[in-house]
């Protein structure tokens, strides 16, 4: 019969019982000496209670029907000493937990870090970053919160609830026996509640998060924001999440708090029922003052810590749901396992084929269809044609940040997919057309490209993507901070220092996507400086909208609908008068000044 209950507990992975109980394996476990040493101090501070509230039965006899003042003197004496030590105790089980709580928080959000860092692009495409700032924060903070409500409730509410009930029951055996009648009906009442409160404390989480979302498209897109006037609308955005936001956490005091009244009136016929029958037993039984009294403060300071107990599940579920959020980050299976068992790529020449590769981000929407190409070693392979034909998609499979539908990509006579990423990503520099640059200074962002970089070689670096004379014009030279996402520099200062990082890597492949696109005409010349030289020697595979930059390419493929339409040199390209050339007039035409307009005379 118990068994079968304590499967029925257990049974559902996300009940509250389960998750408690792997909070406790998984997170309280490795904490068992401090969270025993945090139980022994709340155990002391139970003691003092408890006697204290005994000490009191021995003054009123003193004072009352002995008469004997030195009595009361010692006892008073007595009495402080054990309020010092339950301060002493109280202060230390409360550092403790704050210890262990804080370390717990920093255990889940390294885990969770870690976690998000072994899924691939395609997971985060799917989901806005706020989502995971707000489970970084609230789902690391409920472990750490569930785990101290509990040893709070069993260290220091039960075992003062049990030292109280103990004095009780020794001063009077029936009226405590009578005290407990009010725990059934207030337990039934707030069961009924937990169910609300799941449901609310999740939708305040969604609120938060929805929050955080606008918040941080507003300040990431402020340009845009000031640029089309929309300050009326993104506030108009704001004040309705917020204020759904409001009526969540509303509707979570009004249940939340709702046991209070119920608490405190159940409370008020219990004392005032023991003041009746304590009154009775001192007048006509004949009972001391000191039983009286020491059995009214026992039982008045048992009220709060069984309040709380009585509260236990309903705040417990609330906290719980925080944990969800933290769960269902750490147990989501990994979209890009960890592979290094697998053997790392070994390059000599950096030779790219792409053999009948296919590929769709959707079932049933093929981006890449049976595409073939060859990138020979030491070369610049161009690939254009209008946007949406899979250009970047192919560095996408290229990188491993998707993987391929069938065929094959071999570097070398390596299938990539049969490599460990790491060693593959290790031998690839990629700039891409949004540089992006971490916060911090030039200095930091370029020597990201190699671990250990000394200063001679990043300078080296910068020199050679002619980024070394505009950093060294700033007052703070190359520890200019570059603000977030570089807004502090200039699009062509961002794409030379992005250069610059990719050649301080010295890796043997290259890949280049729109490096130049949105760039002016002189930023470009810089850039293309800059990319010449991190193109020599190596392999380097370049994606382009302006076809200038590719025409002393060694091979130029047109990619049209996920596969190869054309390929050629430049010229060889021109002088077939296909897709290419119909690409290349297309261009000539539009930078072609328009005709000026000649007034006419009446």
């Amino acid at each position: 019969m118990l068994k079968s209950y304590f499967q029925r507990l257990f049974a559902d992975p996300d009940g509250a019982a389960a998750l408690v109980r792997r909070l406790l394996l998984e997170q309280a476990a490795g904490q068992w000496r401090r969270y025993a040493l945090a139980f022994a101090l709340m155990g002391v501070a139970a003691a003092s209670t408890a006697l204290g509230a005994y000490l009191v039965g021995d003054v009123i006899n003193q004072a009352y029907v002995h008469k004997n003042l030195p009595g009361i003197i010692v006892l008073a004496l007595v009495t402080a000493v054990i309020f010092m030590i339950k301060g002493v105790a109280t202060y230390g089980q409360a550092v403790m937990l704050a210890r262990i709580g804080n370390r717990i928080i920093a255990d889940n959000q390294r885990r969770m870090f870690a976690k998000l860092l072994e899924h691939n692009v395609g997971f985060f495409a799917d989901r806005h970053s706020s989502e995971f700032m707000a489970r970084l924060t609230t789902g690391a903070a409920a472990a750490s919160q569930v785990l101290n409500l509990v040893i709070t409730s069993f260290g220091r509410d039960l075992l003062s609830l049990v030292g109280l009930f103990a004095v009780m029951a020794v001063q009077d055996p029936v009226l405590s026996t009578l005290s407990i009648i009010v725990v059934p009906p207030a337990m039934l009442l707030l069961r009924k509640m937990i169910r609300r409160i799941k449901t609310i404390a999740h939708h305040q989480f969604t609120g938060s998060a929805r929050i955080l979302e606008i918040l941080q498209e507003a300040l990431q897109g402020m340009r845009i924001l000031k640029a089309f006037t929309l300050e009326d609308t993104m506030r108009e955005r704001f004040d309705s999440r917020v204020a759904d936001l409001e009526n969540e956490s509303n509707k979570w005091a009004r249940v939340a708090y709702r046991s209070g009244p119920l608490m405190e009136a159940l409370g008020g016929f219990a004392i005032a029922g023991a003041l009746v029958y304590g009154g009775f037993r001192v007048i006509e039984t004949g009972a001391t003052p000191g039983q009286f009294f020491s059995f009214l403060a026992a039982f008045m300071l048992a009220y709060e810590p069984a309040k709380r107990l009585a509260r236990l599940n309903l705040d417990l579920n609330s906290g719980l749901v925080g944990v969800r959020i933290l769960f269902e980050v750490i147990d989501h299976p990994p979209t890009e396992p960890a592979d290094a068992g697998k053997p790392p790529l070994k390059l000599s020449q950096a030779r790219v084929e792409f053999g009948n590769v296919q590929f769709a981000y959707r079932p049933g929407e093929r981006v890449i269809k049976n595409l073939s190409f060859v990138a020979d070693p030491g070369k610049v392979t161009a690939l254009v044609g209008a946007s949406g034909g899979g250009k970047s998609t192919i560095f996408n499979l290229m990188l491993r940040f998707y993987e391929a539908n069938g065929g094959a990509i071999d570097i070398d006579g390596q299938n990539i997919a049969a490599v460990s990423r790491r060693s593959l990503r290790s031998q690839i520099a990629y700039v891409g057309q949004d540089v992006f640059l971490f916060r911090g200074s030039v200095r930091e962002n370029i020597a990201l490209g190699r671990a250990g970089a000394s200063e001679n070689e990043i300078i080296a670096a910068a020199k050679a993507a002619y980024a070394h004379d505009f950093i060294t014009a700033f007052p703070r030279g190359y520890d200019t901070p570059v603000g977030e996402h570089g807004v502090q520099l200039a699009g062509g200062e961002r794409q030379r220092i992005a250069i610059a990082r990719a050649l301080l890597k010295d890796a043997p492949l290259i890949l280049l996507d729109e490096a130049t696109a949105s760039l002016d005409s002189e930023s470009e010349r810089q850039v293309q400086g800059a990319i010449e030289h991190l193109c020599q020697g190596r392999t380097t595979i370049v994606i382009a909208h302006r076809l200038h930059t590719v025409v002393d390419a060694d091979r130029i493929f047109v990619i049209e609908d996920g596969t190869v339409v054309e390929a050629g040199r430049h010229d060889e390209l021109l002088r077939r008068g296909g897709r290419y050339t119909s690409f290349y007039r297309l261009q000539l035409r539009e930078q072609e000044p328009p005709p000026v307009a000649i007034a006419s005379s009446a």
